[in-house]
């Protein structure tokens, strides 16, 4: 069963009218998912444990996937472009996966052990990433920067971090529109991301206090927006002159090549940090870097750092990485999909262009984002300064297009920060250009009076 079309409509309503009518029909449509999401609310904070995947009225609740799609409780089917946030590289019921987990279920959970499987997943992670000497395993990707920057601050004795506005490195490493209350109360200084000559300032001005610079190579959170090449050398130039640990933040981004968007830039970071798909699917992180930083952790050693977690070793998460590694993500496959990504994004800014419409894409590889703006895009303030005094009607636009394209049958976010994963197939991609395209000309009257 597919979602329910679009409704009618003529091509002069306001935005405000459009989207309720699409709200309308997005209710009638979704009473079993409403009916959860009510009842969900009496044990969670908003009926969610999560705040990503909230969105109002309320969020389709996912029943069953297969391949390259998702079937929600009131039995529509999507093409996913959510793909769990990145960490849906391999598509749904991967076979290979799913066989590993079988096996390793089959010998037995939590062991109190080491296991078969971690020294194996260890090896190949750390011959994918060569900047990951030695590595350890965690479990999320929240935990992996968390630890890399205690890490660097360990070894360097220095307690502060520069960040980068916009980033998020995790549930309680966030900077958007500044610090979250969450954050951990570590020092941080900011700066401005691809902007080389001030984040070199920001290094050469605090230099004597920073432990580590730690930086996305690729701004998720922000609008899927990549960083320039110069910027990223700056960095590890700066960091390398002052004797500070460099991480680079690839728990998104390591999927955008055999080995992550270093391979791609060729810049060699002291730590890297992973997170996402790395576990088959399961929960996972890691964080490693050059041998005499990580070799601090070895515990035959006086002194050695402390690093426990019950389920840093987890065998369901170690046997499905292995498996995904070894099986399904080959440098072809990773580059295969990286390619369509790249593809897509064109052919998407293309559909715009030729309409006139202040549309455009962000992204890298398998990564994109959807921008209702006309200008340069380089970090968020660029994002911002193109949505001041419109921010509410940016903000409904957004919610028109997920609101659309998802009775058009296509899984996307509110945020319009989307990725494709192994299974996405070319009718997939065919499929999500055409009703984009319908989008935009059955809505180029709204976008050009919000975004003239």
């Amino acid at each position: 069963m597919t979602a329910t079309g679009l409704a009618s409509r003529s091509s002069n309503q306001n935005l405000a009218s459009a989207l309720r009518e699409a709200e309308e029909r997005y209710i009638q449509a979704n009473p079993k998912s409403a009916a959860i999401h009510g009842a969900s609310k009496a044990a969670m904070p908003g009926g969610n444990t999560r705040t990503t995947l909230h969105y109002s009225p309320f969020p389709v609740c996912i029943r069953f996937a297969e391949g390259s799609r998702v079937i929600d409780v009131d039995g529509h089917s999507y093409v996913d472009f959510i793909n769990e946030y990145t960490a849906g590289v391999l598509g749904h019921s991967e076979p290979a996966v799913k066989a590993a987990l079988a096996q390793a279920i089959a010998d037995g959970l939590t062991l109190g052990g080491p296991s078969i499987y971690e020294h194996e997943l260890s090896a190949i992670i750390s011959q994918r990433f060569s900047s990951m000497e030695r590595l350890r395993f965690c479990n999320s990707g929240t935990e992996a920067n968390l630890l890399a920057l205690a890490t660097a601050r360990a070894v360097t004795g220095r307690p502060a971090v520069l960040v980068f506005d916009g980033a998020y490195h995790g549930s309680l490493l966030y900077f958007s529109h500044g610090a979250s209350p969450l954050n951990m109360p570590i020092p941080f200084v900011t700066a401005p991301y691809n902007d080389a000559e001030a984040a070199v300032k920001a290094i050469e001005r605090h230099a004597q206090d920073l432990a580590a610079v730690l930086v996305e190579p690729l701004q998720g959170g922000a609008g899927a927006i990549p960083g320039e090449l110069a910027f990223m050398r700056a960095l590890r130039d700066a960091t390398r002159k002052h004797g500070i640990v460099f991480i680079m933040d690839e728990v998104m981004t390591s999927r955008l090549s055999p080995s992550g968007v270093q391979g791609r830039l060729g810049i060699k970071p002291d730590m890297t940090t992973l997170g996402k798909y790395v576990g088959g699917g399961m929960t996972i992180g890691a964080f490693g870097g050059r041998a005499d930083i990580m070799e601090r952790f070895d515990p035959a050693k006086p002194g050695a750092l402390p690093h426990g977690g019950t389920f840093n070793n987890n065998v369901l998460a170690m046997a499905a990485g292995h498996a995904a590694f070894t099986k399904v993500l080959t440098p072809q496959a990773i580059d295969r999909m990286n390619a369509q990504g790249d593809d897509l994004r064109q052919r998407l800014d293309a559909l715009a262009k030729t309409r006139g419409l202040a549309v455009q894409t962000t992204g890298l590889g398998s990564i994109f984002a959807i921008h209702f703006h006309r200008g340069t895009i380089r970090n968020g303030h660029d994002l911002d300064e193109g949505e001041r005094g419109r921010e509410r009607e940016i903000n409904d636009l957004k919610t028109l297009f997920q609101l659309d394209m998802m009775a058009q049958g296509h899984y996307i976010n509110r945020r319009i920060l989307g990725n494709l994963s192994l299974q996405t197939s070319a009718a997939d991609l065919a499929s999500f250009l055409g009703a984009f395209e319908e989008f935009l000309d059955n809505r180029a009257e709204l976008i050009r009076a919000t975004v003239p």
